[in-house]
């Protein structure tokens, strides 16, 4: 499992987020990453994680990395899409997806923020999503301050950044 421990503080306000956005009638789409058991699909430089039969894989499809922490469910209305780059749209239908349901506003949570967050953020505004919103405090990386500099630098292309509090309101 591919565990960020700064995580488990933000999950609270991750589960908000998520119950004010079904409030909103806001469509709830859970982003996973799923690797084949093998690595086959593992970016190269991670497959040294998967080549050993005696060790736990990584987010590998069916183990408790790859399944949604304690607090989060997908719910009936819900949509599941299966990744395995750090971006949500790199070889995904998360941008045709969106489309047909005439989304042009994303709200983004979860971890880690100079990978899966900020690459997602910054392809939702190559793709010109209007509004592109990563909730500070309902994202986390490894340390604060790898989470501030990449919150800085997605500030800088036009990302909202706002507390939860904030967006709530």
């Amino acid at each position: 499992m591919m565990h960020v421990k700064a995580f488990e503080d933000v999950v609270p306000n991750v589960i908000k987020a998520v119950e004010v956005a079904r409030n909103r009638s806001v469509p709830i789409i859970w982003v996973v990453r799923e690797h084949d058991p093998l690595g086959r699909d593992v970016e190269l430089f991670r497959r040294h994680l998967y080549g050993s039969a005696d060790k736990p894989k990584p987010v590998s499809k069916g183990t408790v990395g790859a399944e949604l922490v304690d607090g989060l469910f997908i719910e009936e209305g819900d949509y599941k899409l299966v990744k395995t780059r750090f971006s949500s749209f790199f070889n995904t239908h998360l941008h045709s997806y969106l489309q047909g349901l005439g989304v042009n506003k994303l709200i983004i949570t979860g971890v880690q923020t100079p990978n899966c967050i900020r690459q997602t953020a910054f392809d939702a505004v190559a793709l010109d999503y209007e509004t592109v919103t990563v909730i500070v405090d309902a994202t986390a990386a490894a340390t604060p301050d790898i989470h501030i500099a990449n919150i800085i630098d997605m500030k800088n292309i036009g990302v909202a950044t706002p507390t939860l509090e904030e967006w709530c309101n």
